[in-house]
């Protein structure tokens, strides 16, 4: 009797142990979190998130963003140019390369370019961000979507969508 004890305790431990691993809680956490990126002392991009959390300890380490990011890039006036937002993103720092998901807006200021989309991914290293699922852009020409998605330099200028259809609006000349 005792013997059957001591195996459903070991059953138990062994059980216990692997539904905390730590491979799976987050190294660093953090609740509104405000992180600058600079180069020269000059701001280049602001990022908010209520919910951070960091895994390095993964096969492939990233950083999370459960609920949601804000993303502000500024040029070397420290002007804001364009800004980006998700529902949820991750980061993968190994490759350099975001991936955001859930009503994900970019807007270029100046221009006043705006895209909607519900997956978009920046790779950091190329400095182009790209979709391969249904994107809406709207600017002063008018309103064009792709259906398979778009691409375009990170700063969000030179885009291209794929699969494009659209409505123009075409200025009347006097």
């Amino acid at each position: 009797m005792a013997l059957g004890f001591c195996l459903g305790c070991e059953n138990d431990i062994e059980r216990i142990n692997l539904l905390t691993s730590d491979n799976e809680a987050p190294v660093i956490s953090g609740i509104n979190v405000n992180v600058m990126y600079s180069d020269s002392g000059k701001v280049k991009i602001q990022i908010l998130a209520p919910v951070y959390q960091q895994f390095p300890n993964q096969e492939k380490p990233y950083m999370e963003f459960p609920e949601g990011i804000e993303v502000y890039f500024y040029n070397d006036s420290m002007t804001m140019e364009s800004k980006m937002r998700s529902d949820y993103a991750i980061y993968y720092s190994e490759e350099k390369l975001w991936h955001a998901t859930g009503n994900v807006e970019v807007h270029k200021l100046s221009s006043g370019d705006a895209m909607n989309t519900e997956e978009l991914y920046w790779d950091e290293e190329k400095q182009l961000i790209y979709s391969d699922v249904h994107t809406k852009v709207q600017n002063e020409d008018g309103i064009f979507y792709g259906k398979r998605g778009f691409e375009a330099f990170q700063d969000f200028t030179n885009w291209k969508l794929k699969g494009s259809s659209g409505t123009v609006n075409v200025k009347d000349e006097e």
